[in-house]
This record gives C-alpha cells, sequence and structure tokens, in this order.
C-alpha cells in the first residue's frame, strides 16, 4: 500500500462525503430526490476522477504514469503485513461522522455527555474553539458544535491507533515503492506531505485562518464539511507523512 493509494482512498472518502451532504442539503430544501441525485452523482463522479488522476499520475513519464495508478485501482499481492485496519477505522469514523451530523447531534443540543465532549475539546483543541466562537457569532449551531467536537475526538482516536501500527504502514509503502518505482523521492514525498500537514495544523488545530470565514461557509456545505470530516483528513494526512518519513529512512 503506497501512499498514493492512502491519499487516493482519503480523496474517494471525502467526496463521497461530501455528495452525501449535498443531497441531503438538497432533500432538506424541497427538492426531488431523483432530481437532485444526477447532477450531484456527475460532479462526485468528475471530482472524484480528477483527484484520483492527480494522485494516480504524479510522475513525468508514461511508464511511472502507469507505476503509480497500477496499485490505486488494482490491488496486488505484496510481502509483508497490509495496514487495512487502518482504511477500515478512516472510513468507519467518517461514516460516524456524518450519522452524527445528521442523525443525533441536531437533536441533541444540550445533555450530560454532549456538553462533556464539548467543553473538554474546547480547551484541547484551539481550532475547535475558534469554529464554537464563529458560529456564535453567526446565530448557528443546530448541532455543529457538537458535530465538530465528535469529529476532533475520533480524528484524536484514528490517529492514535493509525500511529500505534505506523512501522507496519512504513513497510509496506517502503515494498511498495520496491515494486513500483516513483519519479518522487521519498524524503521529497514526505516532505510534501508535512508541509501539508503543517498547513493542517495551523488552519485546523490553531485555527488562525477559521476567523476569516463569513457565516455562509459555516452554514453551507464548505462548513459541513469543515466540521465533519476535515478534522479526521487532517489526522489521515499527518498519518501518511509519517509513513512515508519512516518509510523513506528505512530505505536508508
Amino acid at each position: 500500500m503506497g501512499v498514493s493509494r492512502l491519499l487516493a482512498k482519503a480523496w474517494i472518502v471525502t467526496c463521497l462525503f461530501a455528495g452525501a451532504h449535498a443531497l441531503r442539503f438538497a432533500l432538506l430544501n424541497g427538492g426531488d430526490p431523483w432530481v437532485a441525485v444526477s447532477p450531484i452523482l456527475v460532479a462526485l463522479a468528475l471530482f472524484a476522477a480528477m483527484g484520483l488522476l492527480f494522485v494516480g499520475g504524479y510522475g513525468v513519464s508514461k511508464e511511472v504514469f502507469h507505476q503509480r495508478a497500477n496499485p490505486i485501482f488494482k490491488v496486488e499481492k505484496v510481502p509483508g503485513a497490509m495496514p487495512w485496519f487502518n482504511d477500515v477505522v478512516f472510513v468507519g469514523f467518517a461514516a460516524l461522522s456524518f450519522a452524527d451530523q445528521v442523525w443525533y447531534a441536531p437533536h441533541h443540543l444540550s445533555g450530560p455527555i454532549t456538553d462533556a465532549l464539548e467543553r473538554a475539546l474546547y480547551f484541547a483543541v484551539p481550532g475547535h474553539a475558534v469554529v464554537v466562537g464563529r458560529l456564535g457569532d453567526c446565530a448557528l449551531d443546530g448541532g455543529r458544535v457538537f458535530a465538530s467536537s465528535f469529529a476532533w475526538l475520533l480524528a484524536f482516536v484514528f490517529a492514535a491507533s493509525a500511529i500505534s501500527r505506523l512501522k507496519q504502514t512504513a513497510d509496506a509503502v517502503r515494498i511498495d515503492r520496491l515494486l513500483h518505482p516513483q519519479s518522487l523521492s521519498p524524503m521529497g514525498l514526505a516532505a510534501i506531505l508535512g508541509i501539508i500537514a503543517v498547513v493542517g495544523i495551523q488552519c485546523l488545530f490553531v485555527g488562525s485562518p477559521l476567523t476569516l470565514l463569513p457565516c455562509s461557509v459555516y452554514a453551507g456545505l464548505p462548513g459541513t464539511m469543515l466540521i465533519g470530516l476535515a478534522p479526521l483528513v487532517f489526522a489521515y494526512s499527518v498519518f501518511a507523512a509519517l509513513a512515508a518519513l519512516l518509510a523513506g529512512g528505512s530505505e536508508k
């Protein structure tokens, strides 16, 4: 399982998460489900294809492109343990976050569990506190505060679970690199993923740019993605960066 496949799976989950919420918004606005499905599926397919082609084709030559694309769309047997558990946990947590946003959080604005989790995450994650402040300024809640708290809790649990199996993931990435050479060096890939992780820390965990977002962003689909999925994707990108860095070091 190379880093390209890790990124491809994260992109697919992101597209499906956004498509599900887009369909939900269409239904809440009184739209016909059959009429709303077609444009959403078209947009979903285009964005998914765009992301997969970008991840699979970061090599320059035609040969490198095929070497990168094959592992994404075709599961091959490689020596060593394949850390599928991390992928299952990531997909499952994304589904839990979606279910919480849609069915639980809007109907449990207050309560012992809800209030305790919101208070804990408010002090643990500065970016979450920024989101809570902006939601208060915009008079928006509807379960968004608890959804943000729950998403960050899932992100912490996923990060702890994935990092505990970091060596196995790095071994699988290293084996995949030996079977499918890349034009980008291991340390170069780790550096790019590290930059993405640092940007994620500043934008999501610290939350500096979140104060600049208008209320319309938090009320629509971008805000829903930011609250419900961005923490998980951030944790996944940090895990991928660490796996790529460890795999690059193990090759020396």
